[in-house]
């Protein structure tokens, strides 16, 4: 993770600050660091531990934040909710970005930013021995200020009520991307599944807009084709994650499989 004057720097962050496209494999199966390294081979930028939907617990997400920050791939983690008390530990252990789900008010997005930044940005505890840094003794006058630059804040539009805060939840300070969730956002306007639908699209326009306007990076979630991700992205979102382990393992498989039957009955 270092790079010139061995200084800490968040690969994806880098890479959308250069204008270009993170991409994120969804990690909901696997328990091995090992998973890192494939996302890695596989063209990805970061992985994006679910802790809300799968059984994860803390001591494995250290081990597999600890392969990633050795190959260079961001391990950001999503937590359960905006009052997940195990926040703090992930980024001191490791995890070099916190993905709140549902974050409906800007009071919310604060009380994200206190709990994932050091002063004067947030209220994050100090302590010392960061792996991010090889355990290396930096002082914290150099440690603290790459800890939060690096540290990546994402705050996912899950709501409808989130969606009407967009403008207001992507102006706080301290919030480096406005995510949407496409399969809850849907199903919260009674409409699950249906990523055509107009509304989902003035929904992806209008949090790309608020994200523009006041600086921050815009993604997108949950919505698993290739052809609705490019287009996203043409339209400015820069932070997405493609498929999960889970999905990329099944398709993969049984493509494989039915190549094998459909071989024997030629």
């Amino acid at each position: 993770m270092a790079s010139h004057a061995d200084r800490l720097v968040n690969p994806v962050k880098a890479r959308m600050q250069a204008g270009e496209v993170a991409l994120g494999m969804p990690v909901r199966l696997a328990r091995s660091g090992d998973i890192a390294r494939i996302a890695k081979t596989t063209g990805h930028d970061f992985i994006f531990i679910d802790g809300q939907h799968s059984l994860f617990n803390l001591e494995t997400i250290g081990h597999i934040a600890s392969t990633a920050l050795s190959c260079g791939i961001a391990p950001l983690v999503r937590v359960r909710g905006i009052d997940d008390p195990d926040v703090s530990l992930l980024l001191d252990n490791g995890v070099m970005g916190i993905v709140y789900p549902d974050v409906n008010t800007a009071a919310q997005a604060r009380k994200a930013v206190d709990v994932c930044k050091f002063a004067p940005l947030g209220k994050r505890s100090v302590t010392a021995g960061y792996p991010h840094f090889d355990y290396k003794s930096v002082p914290l006058t150099e440690s603290v200020p790459q800890l939060n630059d690096s540290c990546l804040l994402v705050c996912m539009i899950e709501t409808v009520e989130g969606l009407e805060n967009v403008e207001a939840i992507a102006a706080v300070d301290g919030v480096d991307v406005i995510h949407l969730g496409s399969n809850d956002l849907l199903a919260n306007m009674g409409k699950p599944g249906k990523f055509d639908d107009p509304a989902l699209v003035a929904a992806q326009e209008r949090l790309i807009a608020a994200a523009r306007k006041h600086g921050k990076f815009a993604g997108c979630g949950g919505n698993r084709d290739v052809a609705r991700q490019v287009e996203i992205i043409r339209k400015g979102c820069q932070f997405i994650t493609t498929q999960s382990d889970i999905g990329f393992l099944s398709a993969a498989a049984s493509k494989w499989t039915a190549g094998i039957r459909d071989g024997l009955k030629a």
